[in-house]
C-alpha cells in the first residue's frame, strides 16, 4: 500500500468524529490509535463508503426503505378499513340499543333499507366527532372553537403530527449523538485525569524527596552543632572540677614532679640506648650476653614504670 493511502492527522480525527460516532457502535478510539494503525484507518474509511448511519449496507438500507414504504401503504389501507368497521359496529350497537329501548314493531326493526341510506351520514358524523375528540386531546384549547375552525385544524392535524413526530425523532437522534459525544468526552476526561494524577504523584514524590533531603541536612547540621555544644559543656565542667580540686600550689608541685619524672625518663632512655649499643656489640658473647640482656630488661622495665607513673600523673593533673 502506498504511503498516500495512510490517514493524515486530520483524516484520523474525521474518522474518529464521523465514522466511529455515527456509523459504528460507540468506541473509544483515539487519534493516536488511528495514526498508529493506518491499515485499520483505511478499513474504517472503506467500510464507511458502503454503510449508512444505521450500520446497514447501502443496498440493504435501500431495500429496507422500500419495504417500510410498502408496509406504511398496507398499514394505511388496513387502518382505513379497521376504522370504518369499528365505526359501523358502534353504530349498529347504538341502533340495537335504541330498538330495544323503544316500542318498535317487528317491521320497523327489520327496516334495513332506511338504515342503509343513513349509514353514510352516520359514519361521517361519527368520524367527525372522533376527529374533534382527537383534536381536543392534542390541543385542549380547540374545544371552544367552532366546528368550521375545528374542521380546518383537523385537516392539518395529520401534517402537524407528522412534523411533531419528526421533531421527536430528530431530538432522539440528537440525544443519541450527544450520548456518544458524552461517552467520548468522558473517556477523554478520564484519560486526562489519569495523566494529571500521575503527573501530580510524580511532582509530589520529587518535592517530597527534595524536601526530605533538605530536612535531613538541616537535622544533621543541628545534631552536629548540638553535639559540639555538649562536648564544650562537658569540657567546661571538667575544667571547673579540676579548678575546684587543684589549687595553684598543688599544680606547681605536680609540675615539678612531672619535670623530674620526665628527666628520669630521659636518663633511662639514654641508658637503654647505651645498653642497646652494648648488646649489639657483645651479641656474639655467651653468658655475658645473657647478663647484659637481663640488665637491659631491668632498665626497660624501670623506664616503663616511670613512664606509666608520669602518664597517671598527667591524667590526674589534667
Amino acid at each position: 500500500m502506498a504511503s498516500g493511502d495512510f490517514c493524515s492527522p486530520g483524516q484520523g480525527m474525521e474518522i474518529l468524529q464521523q465514522v466511529c460516532s455515527k456509523q459504528f457502535p460507540p468506541c473509544n478510539l483515539r487519534e493516536e490509535d488511528l495514526l498508529q494503525n493506518p491499515y485499520f484507518s483505511k478499513l474504517l474509511l472503506s467500510l464507511s463508503q458502503h454503510m449508512d448511519e444505521s450500520g446497514l449496507s447501502l443496498l440493504l438500507a435501500k431495500e429496507q426503505a422500500q419495504a417500510w414504504k410498502e408496509i406504511r401503504l398496507h398499514k394505511t389501507t388496513w387502518l382505513r378499513s379497521e376504522i370504518l368497521q369499528r365505526v359501523i359496529q358502534e353504530l349498529l350497537v347504538d341502533y340495537y340499543v335504541k330498538t330495544q329501548d323503544t316500542n318498535l314493531t317487528s317491521e320497523d326493526k327489520k327496516d334495513f333499507v332506511q338504515m342503509k341510506a343513513r349509514l353514510q351520514l352516520e359514519v361521517e358524523e361519527q368520524l367527525k366527532r372522533k376527529c374533534f375528540t382527537l383534536l381536543c386531546y392534542h390541543d385542549p384549547n380547540s374545544d371552544a372553537d367552532s366546528e368550521t375552525l375545528k374542521a380546518a385544524k383537523v385537516w392539518k392535524l395529520a401534517e402537524v403530527l407528522v412534523g411533531e413526530k419528526q421533531q421527536c425523532q430528530d431530538a432522539k437522534n440528537q440525544q443519541k449523538e450527544q450520548l456518544v459525544l458524552l461517552e467520548k468526552k468522558s473517556a477523554t476526561y478520564s484519560q486526562v485525569l489519569l495523566r494529571c494524577l500521575a503527573l501530580l504523584q510524580r511532582l509530589l514524590q520529587e518535592h517530597r524527596l527534595k524536601t526530605q533531603s533538605e530536612l535531613d541536612r538541616i537535622n544533621a547540621q543541628y545534631l552536629e552543632i548540638k553535639c559540639s555544644a555538649m562536648i564544650l559543656k562537658l569540657r567546661m565542667e571538667e575544667l571547673k572540677i579540676l579548678s575546684d580540686t587543684y589549687t595553684a600550689e598543688k599544680v606547681e608541685v605536680h609540675r615539678l614532679i612531672r619535670d623530674r619524672l620526665e628527666g628520669a625518663i630521659c636518663l633511662q632512655e639514654q641508658d637503654m640506648e647505651k645498653s642497646r649499643q652494648v648488646l649489639n656489640t657483645y651479641e656474639v658473647l655467651g653468658e655475658e650476653f645473657d647478663r647484659l640482656v637481663k640488665e637491659y630488661t631491668q632498665l626497660k622495665q624501670a623506664t616503663e614504670n616511670k613512664r606509666w607513673a608520669l602518664q597517671e600523673f598527667n591524667k590526674a593533673y589534667h
